[in-house]
């Protein structure tokens, strides 16, 4: 295949991103190769379980291809074709040579040597064989992952729905949540089982997740805590799932959403790995390996939390993805600016919205109206308001809990907390900012961009995530790609 001066290995979400980066830093022609076992190029990776599934106007490509998710460019292949970029599709790695900097392709396929590397392997399913659970690999039991993942998922509904409107989700988090209400609205009777005894229970304390069990339940979801899927029946595909419990529930369509690893076996023995939580490649804060030519970024890079203490953390998330990517790309062309991300997730189910800043650590205090589906959450450790989190708010009042999460202001009583609601990250957001350096001095970089620039004013930050909010409220009107 040949050589190249710069190898992005995993089409994904960040491969995109880091092309329109390089296109910024002047790459030339010829210079970068992109490579990815998918057969698509790089595309908004949400809207799988968002739009995707959607039983109207549903979105497909070449309609959310990266960056359009991030308000950018919308590159089809031949945006690459123009750029002079080689974006290897459909090209599975089979090995990769750290040391002489070599990369296998498998099929047969010539290798490719480059200078520098950027890994981008993302994540993989958990599977429920891993679990022991039996005939885990009948027919109609689905994972989503990518595009493909999604076109099996969407035929299959309307295969099962011929025979069995009954389907199961398997798992009670983030996928489990959108999956579900895209089955209903596709007018599927779902029935969720998780072994957890509530709903997201890594970010949802007892009421939030109550109201959001409560809801689900309305709209004709029943919820199985507490117990597992140990196996299947059916005669080729899936028409039973078993539990643990020892209950058997009617399954056409079972989707599976247990949570995933990061895909570094091919890296074991070359380059710095944690094998304990968080997992994935150690970098720095430049996103850089234990090898100088090679960075990590997405899922797999466990980088530095500055902002939180420097602990070592993986964030699974589309945000993180784009911005590591470009972060990388920057590096490589010599930026000294540190990566720092403020954790966020957000979701859309049914007439639902709620994003989540911060960490949901220490006590917490809930604002608003519970019982209406209006509400808000502080999260305080140690004095300080460290996570936010909001239900069906406004684009000023999201912009707002940004900031307190960014700025992590001294908390008043949780009382007083919870008399101020929203009016909270409204003041804080209104304040003089006060820039945050590292250890050695330099102003620190939050969500991928120079704490100088995100920061000089709060009104900045205000401004960019109304913007957003307007973006995704556009989104959902007509099913278009998100994050």
């Amino acid at each position: 295949m040949g050589h190249f001066k710069y190898v992005f290995l995993g089409g994904g979400q960040g491969g995109g991103y880091a092309a329109a980066e390089f296109v910024k830093q002047g790459v030339k022609p010829g210079e970068l190769a992109i490579v990815t076992a998918e057969k698509y190029v790089s595309y908004e990776r949400p809207t799988l379980s968002k739009g995707y599934l959607k039983a109207e106007g549903a979105p497909r490509l070449p309609g959310f291809h990266a960056c359009v998710g991030g308000g950018g460019e919308k590159q089809t292949p031949d945006w690459y074709k123009e750029k002079g970029i080689e974006y290897l599709t459909d090209s599975k790695v089979e090995s990769v040579d750290i040391k002489s900097k070599t990369m296998k392709l498998a099929k047969g396929g010539d290798d490719i040597t480059y200078d520098k590397l950027i890994i981008a392997t993302g994540s993989t399913n958990m599977t429920l064989d891993m679990f022991g659970a039996k005939n885990a690999h009948l027919k109609g039991i689905h994972y989503l992952r990518d595009v493909a993942d999604a076109d099996g998922l969407v035929a299959y509904m309307k295969e099962a729905k011929k025979v069995s409107k009954k389907a199961v989700m398997v798992g009670g988090g983030y996928i489990g949540l959108e999956v579900s209400a895209n089955l209903v609205q596709n007018g599927f009777d779902v029935t969720m089982v998780f072994p957890e005894d509530r709903l997201m229970a890594k970010m949802f304390n007892e009421e939030m997740a109550t109201f959001y069990e409560k809801y689900y339940e309305n709209k004709g979801v029943t919820l199985i805590k507490g117990d597992t899927v140990t196996g299947f029946e059916g005669d080729g595909k899936v028409e039973v799932a078993e539990l643990k419990s020892g209950k058997k529930l009617e399954a056409g369509l079972v989707v599976v959403g247990v949570g995933a690893k990061p895909n570094t076996d091919m890296f074991k023995g070359q380059i710095d790995l944690l094998e304990d939580k968080p997992g994935g490649v150690k970098v720095n804060s430049q996103l850089q390996t234990s090898n100088p030519d090679v960075y990590a970024v997405g899922d797999i890079a466990a980088f530095p939390l500055t902002m939180y203490g420097g602990k070592v953390n993986r964030q699974e998330h589309v945000v993180n993805a784009r911005l590591s990517a470009a972060h990388a790309v920057k590096a490589i062309f010599g930026s000294k600016e540190t990566y720092d991300y403020l954790p966020y997730f957000y979701s859309r189910e049914f007439d639902l919205a709620w994003q989540f800043y911060g960490e949901p650590e220490g006590d917490y205090v809930i604002h608003g109206d519970l019982q209406k589906g209006k509400f808000g959450v502080y999260w305080v450790q140690d004095g300080k308001v460290v996570g936010t989190y909001s239900e069906s708010a406004s684009d000023e009042q999201n912009a707002a809990l940004k900031q307190v999460a960014l700025k992590k202001p001294d908390a008043p009583s949780l009382g007083e907390l919870k008399k101020m609601g929203y009016d909270f990250a409204l003041k804080v957001a209104h304040q003089p900012n006060q820039l945050q350096h590292d250890s050695n001095g330099d102003v620190r970089t939050f969500l991928g961009w120079p704490a100088s620039s995100v920061l000089r004013t709060s009104v900045i930050a205000v401004a960019c995530v109304v913007a957003a909010g307007f973006y995704f409220r556009h989104q959902r009107r007509h099913s278009a790609p998100a994050s």
